[in-house]
């Protein structure tokens, strides 16, 4: 297994019932600030980014790993899905994203916490996956879940890919 760390200010919210624009948020002046993206409570909210995995990757399933914070300091939980689709070159990008895969999570207490979900199931890539191909992804906060509870934004800092590989290098 590999793993890929996509930041959230790697993503873009999309055309379509977006999260809100990446944003920077200062923890305390001198100390780390965050790059995120703002999923609400109100609505689902997307947003995507692409990858061109190495050679070496296996063209099979992938899995992920959100890392997060909250807005409030509260025991909430969320629930964020995560799909995919890969496109081959002189083929269209007008394509169906595949089956997603749930992650759940709750705040432990304080805003501006770091929280980190556990590993998801797998995540079959839709389409016919081959070297060289760009792999378009989806994540979104699913608010109709019955965990996903929290009333106010779920923060994203980012998502760590794991995919499998059956080579050394990309030769």
């Amino acid at each position: 297994k590999q793993t890929i760390w996509v930041p959230a200010n790697s993503m873009t919210p999309t055309a379509s019932n977006g999260c809100a624009d990446i944003a920077t948020v200062e923890t305390t002046a001198g100390r780390p600030d965050m790059s995120v993206l703002d999923f609400d409570a109100s609505s689902d909210e997307h947003a995507q980014f692409s990858v061109a995995f190495p050679k070496s990757w296996d063209l099979g399933v992938v899995n992920y790993q959100l890392f997060w914070c909250s807005t409030a300091t509260d025991t909430d939980g969320i629930r964020f899905e995560l799909q995919g689709v890969a496109c081959s070159d002189n083929g269209t990008i007008d394509v169906a994203y595949g089956s997603s895969q749930g992650l759940e999570d709750d705040a432990q207490g304080a805003a501006e916490e770091l929280y980190v979900t556990g590993i998801s199931s797998d995540i079959t890539i839709a389409g016919s996956p081959a070297d060289d191909d760009l792999c378009f992804f989806r994540l979104f906060r699913d608010v109709s879940q019955a965990n996903d509870d929290m009333a106010e934004d779920c923060r994203v800092l980012g998502v760590k890919l794991y995919f499998t590989t059956d080579a050394l290098n990309d030769d």
